[in-house]
C-alpha cells in the first residue's frame, strides 16, 4: 500500500503539484476550490503520454510508468478521471468560468506543450501560458471572473518560469538530450541563448512584480520586500551568466543550482508577502 501511494505521488508530481496548489490558493485568497484534482490529473496524463521519454532520462526512469510498477491504463485511467472530475467539481461548486479554464488549461498543457518539448525549444514559452493558470484559477473560483488582479499574478508566475526552468534545463541538459527533450540548452549547449533570456526574463519579473503594490493589492511592505527579492533573484541569474564556461563545467552547474534554489524560495516569499500586506 505504501509502496503505491509512493507511485501515486511519482505520477501526480506532488512537488510540481503542491506548488501550483499555492499560487492559485493565492488568487484565491486576494478575491475572497479545487485545481490540485486537474493538477494531479494533468501531471498523470503527462506521464503517459512521455512514459517513453521518461524511461531514457535517469531522473525520471523510477517513476512508476517506466519501471512497470503501474500499468499504462491504470496511469490513464486515474488522468482522466481527475483531470475531467477536477473540471466538473469546479464548474458545479465554483463557477463554470473556473471549469472551464482549468480544462482549458489542462488541454493546452498537454496538447500543445508536452508534444512540442521533442521539436522544438519554443516548449519552454508555450508551457509558460498553461503553467501560469493557477493563480488565475484561485481568484476566478473565488470572483467568478477575470479582473486585472488576475493578469498581474498571471504575469508574475508566467515571468518567473523562465529563470526556474532555465535552470532545471542547464542542469539535466545530458539527461534531456538523452530522452530526445528539445530544451534550449540542448539546442544550444554553449548556454549563451539560455543566459540572455534568463537575465531579460528576471529583468522583466522585477517591474511586473511591483503591480500589486502600485495597484493597490499590496502595500509599502510587500514592495520593498519584492524589490530584494527581485533583484536577489536578478543577481543569481547575472552570475550564471557571466561563466565564461561550458554548461557542463562543475562551477555552471553550481550557479545553475544555487539560481534553481533562489527561485524556489523567490515565489512562496513573494506571495507570502502579498497576502499578509493585503490591501483588498
Amino acid at each position: 500500500m505504501t509502496s503505491l501511494l509512493l507511485d501515486y505521488a511519482e505520477l501526480i508530481k506532488l512537488r510540481v503539484t503542491t506548488l501550483i496548489v499555492m499560487t492559485a490558493w493565492c488568487g484565491y485568497f486576494f478575491a475572497s476550490r479545487k485545481v490540485q484534482l486537474v493538477s494531479s490529473g494533468t501531471a498523470a496524463l503527462n506521464e503517459v503520454m512521455e512514459r517513453d521519454v521518461d524511461a531514457r532520462m535517469r531522473r525520471t526512469a523510477s517513476r512508476p510508468l517506466p519501471t512497470g510498477r503501474m500499468s499504462l491504463l491504470h496511469a490513464a485511467f486515474a488522468g482522466v478521471l481527475l483531470t475531467v472530475g477536477g473540471s466538473l467539481y469546479l464548474g458545479a461548486f465554483a463557477n463554470p468560468l473556473t471549469g472551464w479554464l482549468t480544462f482549458l488549461t489542462s488541454v493546452v498543457y498537454l496538447g500543445a506543450y508536452t508534444p512540442l518539448k521533442r521539436f522544438s525549444s519554443v516548449c519552454t514559452f508555450v508551457g509558460a501560458f498553461p503553467g501560469a493558470m493557477p493563480g488565475v484559477l484561485g481568484w476566478t473560483a473565488a470572483r467568478g471572473r477575470l479582473e486585472w488582479g488576475t493578469l498581474i499574478l498571471f504575469g508574475i508566475l508566467f515571468l518567473w518560469q523562465f529563470p526556474h526552468f532555465f535552470s532545471i534545463a542547464w542542469l539535466y541538459r545530458e539527461d534531456y538530450a538523452q530522452g530526445g527533450v528539445r530544451m534550449l540548452p540542448v539546442v544550444e549547449p554553449q548556454g549563451r541563448s539560455t543566459a540572455v533570456r534568463i537575465v531579460l526574463y528576471s529583468t522583466l519579473l522585477l517591474p511586473v512584480s511591483l503591480l500589486p503594490s502600485f495597484s493597490g493589492m499590496s502595500g509599502r511592505a510587500y514592495l520593498a520586500g519584492a524589490l530584494m527579492l527581485g533583484f536577489g533573484l536578478l543577481w543569481m541569474g547575472a552570475r550564471l551568466a557571466m561563466l565564461r564556461m561550458p554548461l557542463t563545467s562543475a562551477v555552471s552547474k553550481l550557479r545553475a543550482r544555487q539560481l534553481l534554489q533562489a527561485t524556489i524560495v523567490y515565489l512562496p516569499v513573494l506571495f507570502l508577502l502579498m497576502m499578509t500586506d493585503c490591501r483588498l
